[in-house]
């Protein structure tokens, strides 16, 4: 059992993130903010998907002037990023945004940071102190590793908050270099409390992308390191969403849908496994409580290979085996296999 890292609870409007709280799923709207019906919009299809904290770019006065409209018509809790101009986080605070992410990188002035502290303390509104190894201030030293530059930056800008009686604090220390990132998360995970939010920054497209992060997330969330987890893609950030889940539901930290488990295929399968998987993957995707589905090409090991599934089918040539928990309760000609699958899964999610 994975024992996590004990860290300080804060409240990102109404989600609680640290402490025992599962581990959250965030992304980032990849919408133009100024244009904010096509922002809630797709605020709303994160929502739907299983996002629970998302966050919008505020890159100018225009768009942090559109922080009421959305955060009015907005079904999860917002998160401004701001990034060199101070002055947008506290048009956000003014516009009840429910969190703040400031790259030190970016704004390192202390009174600009203390007016957006003053407000944020007011306001009870967390800060996430996001380093990005791409955007950080001068290393004090020309030789030192891009880990620990990372992490001594983040440890500054906390403790600068701290003195300003500010502790409602999230870190994330993002790269894109997986070995780099973990490292970081695994030195600054000792040194504080404060929650942590994991993710490998431009991951890339979709297959790459999902691999990056499953390694870089996944290390550290088996280590116990990280409160919540943004996959960061080329691609909708429903697909983010869907990747999050699927990391946490492999490390049995989360349940969220359904689970397909389906073999490789081989020369021993007398049908096409890969078209039925694929087909039943397709079927799944509108079911958001969880259930675990196998789709296995032997009738004979099938049921025992995936005898945890809650229902599955083992495929013979012609005919195969409806298998629950691991023992057979029925057998279906080849054309119904779908179709009988499908319904058993239904029974169960009802």
């Amino acid at each position: 059992m994975i024992q996590r890292r004990l860290s300080k609870v804060i409240r990102i409007g109404d989600v609680t993130v640290g402490g025992e709280a599962p581990i959250r799923v965030q992304s980032m709207t990849k919408t133009d903010t100024r244009n904010t019906r096509a922002t809630i919009r797709q605020i709303q299809e994160l929502k739907d998907c299983g996002c629970e904290l998302v966050r919008i770019a505020v890159p100018d006065r225009e768009t942090a002037e559109a922080i009421p409209i959305i955060k009015r018509n907005s079904s999860l809790p917002l998160i401004a990023d701001i990034h060199f101009d101070y002055r947008l986080a506290l048009i956000a605070l003014q516009a009840g945004i429910d969190g703040l992410r400031l790259n030190p990188g970016n704004i390192s002035d202390p009174e600009q940071i203390a007016k957006i502290v003053h407000i944020a303390k007011e306001r009870q509104v967390p800060i996430r102190v996001g380093v990005n190894a791409g955007s950080l201030p001068p290393a004090p030293k020309p030789d030192i590793p891009i880990a620990e530059h990372m992490v001594k930056t983040a440890l500054a800008q906390v403790e600068f908050l701290e003195k300003l009686d500010f502790d409602l604090i999230k870190i994330s220390l993002k790269a894109f270099d997986v070995p780099a990132t973990i490292e970081a998360y695994q030195m600054i995970a000792g040194k504080t409390t404060h929650p942590l939010h994991l993710g490998i920054t431009e991951a890339g497209l979709p297959r790459t992308g999902s691999l990056r992060s499953a390694v870089g997330i996944g290390i550290l969330l088996y280590q116990g390191i990280g409160d919540t987890i943004r996959v960061s893609l080329s691609a909708h950030p429903c697909e983010e969403v869907a990747i999050a889940y699927e990391i946490l539901k492999s490390l049995n930290l989360r349940e969220h849908g359904p689970i397909l488990v389906s073999c490789p295929s081989c020369g021993r399968a007398e049908v096409d496994i890969i078209a039925l998987a694929e087909a039943v993957d397709k079927e799944l995707k509108g079911i958001t409580k969880p259930v675990k589905v196998a789709v296995m090409g032997c009738i004979v090991n099938g049921p025992g290979e995936a005898k945890d599934a809650d229902v599955g089918i083992a495929c013979g040539k012609g005919k195969g085996a409806i298998f629950r928990k691991g023992k057979v309760v029925g057998s279906v000609e080849e054309k119904d296999f779908l179709g009988v699958l499908m319904k058993k899964v239904f029974e169960i999610v009802r």
